[in-house]
């Protein structure tokens, strides 16, 4: 080691404070990005845990295959095992209770099946023979079928289609029975007799839907029964899953003569693989902003650090010069201080951050299972390239932060580092402020800027580090707000458990249906609603441009749109007239027909790949829209009536679709007002339909309770429990992640300005010292800090909102290829930056000078940071 190293290594033992504030710098720099790697890597093997217990483990189907179509999969190189099934066909369940499923469902797997699949054995064993069968207990639970273990099945097994309306269409467990009305039913077919004796009884598989027309009960395939004509489904787990899976797959496909080959999609998505092109760009974006984000913050965090370091050491340096040191030796001293740093902080903030990490996921474990509704916990992944990363990044960022200083310290001459004629220049012009200052603030305020001046590296290293920390904060809060409302865009999903649907011809058995439904104890919350569909010609200069690409236009400068009425159930037209702050009374005048208008579009535009959210129409409060019926047999076209608009929104009621298309208009109205709008009209009242959509505590056992009303006419019902789940556990995974990030942003944000005014605040002893030396009193000198910190806030707001607002923009415009939606800025984020700036500044400079208020004049007036 030569002796500017030792030199450089005694220098940072004496200062031991302004080392260990560095230090601590860079660990939390480090441990940030170590954080953040681990969390992604371990939300998402969490994700893929429990997508296999709820759904299996497999990541590529091929369908119909035979014995040598599965010989060639096996030899695949990128084959890792193979899981054989065969959905065998449907039989009449003897006995049913529930007359919404009446069959039996038989699908049977292979060893590695029974193994790969969510299959929860409560009794007796798995199958091992093709005779030998495992049962749902559901079927006793729900079908009232008792069956027991040594029991033999003779059963008649075939295809399920639907008849009627021209050719048989095959139906399979996605499709709910159908009772036969209007010349339409079902009926099995190509039956066969089939034998099995039950060995064991299961729980209800996860994949079995609750609208599926058959219990689902499982034998054993051997793969010895595989030949030319007997086929099976192949279901692969794959070595390496990447991208390049898709291809791979479809060729396979392709050249050993497989017609359908399948992707598991839902587990795919949570290794970061998506097959959608505009999505795939997307993530690689995100993760791209999300990567600068943490590096500039972790540059900042560090640069101001050594920036004070070095200014502090001038005259050392100076020093180094007057003794002959050359230019290189004092750049790489500062090199050596940063490996230095390095080589304690990043061992120490990797181990800082899974640490962190790992705490804060036994804390939180409770808390996901309740809120998300998951079974698997949350577990520490450390994955070799997340700490791979960390320290090539945690090393980048440390030479990057010292380059700036190190080409500094190389360029200080002896005589200037030694006079401090570089850091400290006390000319008038220099330090010179306005008399305003003095008359408006005071003294204290005029020395107060003086101060900033004449220590002008350090007054700029503060600023910078504010300037940072505003543009981070103020980013990542759009970049979430931003993330949020772009995967709200991407969603379709139901807002509901269950809904119950009857056509026109039975309004008052609906209502009464209704009444009996939403009394049911488990139900927490539901509404009524009818719809009607119309038709309105538009006035093209109130159809938007982007909006009249997608629509037909008329010759007589109008616009046809299709017109969806909804009307709610009083209590819910109440509820949703307060939501969107619209007085009840407005939608029930007795001389007016009120309409409330969803005035928005939100949909997936396929030819420019991108997700739309824009306005429907150019519409206001107070037009009128007119209303037609088109009668579809005929094509004939009447005029209804006019309705007056008296609300606009893009809040939907429950029940309504998220994806709502150019072309079409979602009006809200009160009983009263379709009833007045259909008094003239009463041959076509019959067209519209009556919607039940509920929420229950327990949804399974609703639609029982509803199964077993005695209703004169049996509506349709669609349980979505899961599928409203599903989307609710990503939005709200998507949530713990963006918001955990804002938190780690704002945490490293407040350690820079903390760190960066502490020290510049302790380096400063001896200017304090002088001050007190010649007579200003604690008041006068807490009174110069206080201005000191405004001056700080102003500069670092001055510089930092603009910088947030085009970084904002740039971020709006990179979202804008995948989304489309107007750019509207942050006005809570920006109001909480501009607080918390002068709450952060003004509490760090309080702290940071209850220290130097204890320091002895005279000691403070001797001390040398060299």
């Amino acid at each position: 080691m030569n002796i500017v190293n030792q030199l450089t290594l005694r220098t940072l033992k004496k200062n031991k404070r302004r080392t260990i504030v560095t230090i601590i710098g860079v660990i939390i720099s480090v441990a940030m990005i170590t954080a953040v790697a681990t969390l992604v890597v371990s939300f998402m093997d969490l994700l893929q845990r429990q997508e296999i217990a709820d759904n299996g483990e497999w990541h590529v189907l091929y369908k119909d295959v035979n014995e040598e179509q599965l010989k060639a999969i096996k030899k695949e190189k990128n084959t890792k095992q193979v899981i054989l099934s065969q959905d065998i066909g449907y039989a009449v369940l003897e006995g049913s209770q529930n007359k919404d499923k009446p069959y039996l469902f038989i699908k049977s797997y292979d060893l590695a099946g029974f193994k790969k699949y969510p299959i929860k054995l409560i009794d007796g064993r798995l199958p091992t023979k093709q005779n030998e069968v495992v049962i749902s207990q559901h079927i006793e639970d729900n079908g009232g079928v008792k069956l027991n273990i040594g029991d033999t099945l003779n059963l008649e097994v075939g295809t399920r289609v639907q008849q009627g309306d021209g050719a048989d269409i095959k139906l399979d467990q996605s499709s709910s029975f159908i009772q036969p009305q209007d010349g339409i039913s079902e009926a099995l077919v190509d039956t066969e007799e089939k034998t099995y004796k039950i060995v064991g009884i299961i729980e209800r598989p996860t994949w079995e839907n609750r609208w599926a027309p058959g219990y689902t009960i499982i034998p054993f395939l051997d793969e010895a029964t595989i030949s030319a004509t007997h086929k099976v489904n192949v279901s692969v787990i794959l070595n390496k899953v990447d991208r390049s899976l898709f291809n791979e797959a479809k060729e396979l496909g392709e050249r050993i003569g497989v017609k359908k080959v399948v992707f598991n999609s839902e587990l795919l998505r949570y290794y970061g693989i998506v097959k959608d092109e505009y999505l795939n760009r997307l993530m690689i974006g995100l993760a791209t902003i999300l990567m600068i984000i943490i590096i500039i913050g972790s540059i900042s965090l560090i640069y101001n650090a050594f920036a004070i370091s070095v200014s502090d050491r001038s005259r050392y340096l100076g020093m180094l010069s007057s003794v002959g040191a050359t230019k290189k030796q004092k750049r790489n001293s500062v090199f050596f201080e940063g490996a230095v740093i390095g080589a304690i902080s990043i061992p120490l903030g990797i181990l800082a951050g899974l640490s962190g990490i790992g705490i804060t996921f036994i804390y939180i474990n409770n808390m996901l299972s309740a809120a998300l509704g998951i079974t698997e916990t949350l577990r520490l992944v450390i994955s070799p390239l997340s700490i791979l990363v960390a320290v090539v990044v945690s090393a980048f960022t440390i030479f990057i932060s010292t380059y700036l200083p190190a080409v500094r310290a190389s360029k200080i001459s002896a005589i200037d580092a030694i006079r401090q004629t570089k850091d400290v220049k006390l000319t008038g012009k220099k330090v010179k402020t306005s008399k305003l200052i003095r008359k408006l603030f005071g003294m204290e305020a005029e020395i107060g800027l003086k101060n900033l001046k004449r220590n002008k590296r350090r007054y700029q290293a503060t600023v910078i580090s504010l300037v940072i920390s505003i543009v981070l904060f103020l980013s990542v809060s759009y970049f979430t707000k931003t993330m949020q409302e772009s995967f709200s865009m991407t969603q379709d999903g139901p807002d509901y458990d269950m809904s119950v649907l009857f056509n026109g011809h039975y309004g008052n058995v609906a209502k009464q249906a209704f009444g009996k439904i939403t009394a049911l104890d488990g139900v927490t919350e539901s509404i009524i609603m009818q719809d009607f569909t119309f038709v309105s010609q538009i006035d093209e200069a109130k159809v938007p441009d982007s909006v009249r690409n997608y629509v037909s236009h008329s010759e007589n400068g109008k616009i046809k749109f299709q017109v969806i009425l909804h009307t709610l159930d009083q209590s819910s037209l109440q509820a949703y007239a307060e939501q969107i702050g619209v007085n009840d009374d407005l939608l029930n005048q007795e001389n007016k027909l009120p309409a409330i208008v969803i005035n928005k579009n939100n949909y997936q535009d396929i030819e420019k790949k991108q997700y739309v959210k824009e306005k429907a129409l150019n519409v206001k409060v107070g037009d009128l829209l007119n209303l037609q019926y088109e009668d579809l047999d005929n094509g004939k076209v009447k005029d209804v009536n006019k309705v007056e608009i008296v609300a606009l929104t893009d809040k939907l009621p429950m029940g309504l679709r998220k994806m709502i298309f150019p072309g079409e208009i979602h009006v809200v109205v009160s009983e009263d007002t379709l009833n007045k709008l259909l008094a003239e009209h009463q041959n076509i009242s019959d067209k519209s339909y009556y919607y039940l959509y509920l929420k229950s505590r327990d949804p399974i056992k609703t639609e029982e309770q509803i199964d077993e009303m005695n209703l004169s006419i049996q509506p349709s019902i669609y349980n979505v429990y899961h599928s409203r789940i599903q989307n609710e556990q990503m939005s709200r995974i998507i949530q713990v992640f963006v918001y955990g990030f804002v938190l780690l942003i704002s945490a490293v944000s407040v350690a820079n300005i903390f760190n960066t005014i502490s020290t510049s605040i302790v380096l400063r002893k001896r200017e304090f010292a002088m001050l007190k030396s010649v007579g200003m009193t604690p008041k006068g000198f807490n009174k110069m800090l206080n201005y000191e910190s405004i001056f700080y806030g102003m500069k670092a707001l001055l510089y930092g909102l603009p910088i947030s607002l085009v970084t904002m923009f740039l971020m709006y415009r990179s979202f804008s290829n995948s989304f489309a939606y107007r750019f509207n800025l942050p006005w809570g984020s920006l109001l909480v930056t501009v607080l918390g700036v002068f709450i952060i500044v003004g509490v760090t400079m309080l702290y940071s000078s209850s220290k130097v208020k204890k320091e002895n004049i005279i000691d403070a007036l001797k001390q040398e940071n060299i």
